[in-house]
């Protein structure tokens, strides 16, 4: 029996208003590198609604590839770039930011996030220390919205977190490959346009949202706007079919389809989390998007293991793991009930 994949969130192709796009376009002729009228349409699109008239718009294939080429465009070879312990570019790209020569300056974190004073205080000691020229200067703040855990920073932390990175001159960087996800999530009290007026940099994620593969990189700050390209290029990013991004998100922003499609897995997601609960499973984090970390039984984990892939996230003990369901832009409804019926038939915890 195949199983059902709950594993990531870009385990499905593409959305058909991609592919049918694609297909009616596929004998046009463009310019290469991201210069032709379909990219130039999408990054217009998208300052739109930014409500960021002036940004830089540029698409790059992955979000690895993203995260390297903002990072190695903005820091200078003796500076870092500051993030969560859990941030992705600090456990799961390879160290990718560090084999371009950058080291991370990974804090502690809470649910995933790190906070103003924490930053404060890291930049502020680094320059108090009378060895302050001996040791790695933090040169900006890379986040996720969402995190690795699903959590979300409210406007509030995000716009102390803003005001301590302009307080040192650090740009902020802001990792959006779920950022629909997050933005549609119930619990979310900021908006898009709010994270584009917060962020130096931050970007819309394709792979993980509905796109064959994509990321589009919203450069706000004029001041690292410069040369981008050069980066792009350097970094292996310069796809010479450019217009096979542009095409992707002209089909994504159309009608809202971005927006819709995040809405629905954050639901589906919901309705997972729900199920375990009804169970009396608790959970390692409190997620409000697409991802949900319940906290099972070796017992559980074996019997859901037959029909389910997901990911073992976090041992808490001898006996219980911390899992991950992760529903997508194309779960249907089918899948997350075939779930639910076999978590409802799991034995409770607490019987």
């Amino acid at each position: 029996m195949k199983k059902i994949l709950f594993q990531s969130d870009y385990n499905e192709g593409a959305h058909p208003a991609i592919l049918e796009m694609l297909a009616k376009t596929n004998f046009e002729q463009t310019p290469g590198y991201g210069v032709d009228d379909h990219c130039k349409h999408a990054a217009d699109m998208i300052r739109h609604i930014c409500n960021a008239p002036d940004a830089d718009v540029h698409f790059l294939v992955g979000g690895t590839q993203a995260n390297v080429t903002v990072i190695s465009s903005i820091l200078r070879s003796h500076q870092g770039v500051v993030c969560a312990a859990s941030g992705h570019i600090n456990v799961h790209e390879t160290g990718a930011v560090e084999h371009g020569a950058h080291k991370n300056l990974a804090l502690p974190h809470h649910d995933g996030k790190i906070t103003a004073q924490q930053i404060d205080e890291y930049v502020s000691a680094h320059y108090a220390d009378e060895s302050t020229e001996h040791m790695v200067q933090p040169g900006m703040v890379y986040i996720s919205f969402p995190t690795e855990f699903g959590t979300l920073y409210t406007h509030s932390e995000l716009a102390a977190i803003s005001a301590v990175c302009h307080k040192h001159n650090m740009p902020l960087f802001i990792d959006g490959a779920r950022i629909g996800y997050g933005l549609q999530s119930a619990a979310c009290d900021i908006t898009l346009p709010e994270i584009a007026a917060l962020a130096d940099v931050f970007y819309i994620g394709g792979t993980k949202q509905g796109a064959l593969f994509g990321e589009a990189v919203v450069i706000v700050n004029k001041n690292l706007q410069k040369d981008f390209r050069y980066h792009i290029k350097q970094n292996g990013g310069m796809l010479a079919k450019g217009r096979l991004l542009g095409i992707q998100f002209e089909a994504l922003l159309a009608d809202d389809l971005y927006f819709r499609l995040a809405r629905q897995a954050d639901e589906q997601a919901l309705r997972i989390r729900r199920a375990f609960e009804a169970k009396g499973f608790s959970f390692l984090i409190d997620s409000p998007t697409n991802q949900q970390f319940p906290i099972l039984d070796k017992a559980s984990i074996a019997i859901l293991s037959n029909e389910f892939e997901f990911s073992r996230w976090e041992v808490i003990d001898d006996e219980h793991t911390a899992v991950r369901f992760c529903t997508s832009w194309a779960t249907p409804d089918s899948s997350v009930d075939t779930l639910c019926d076999a978590i409802g038939k799991l034995q409770s915890p607490k019987s």
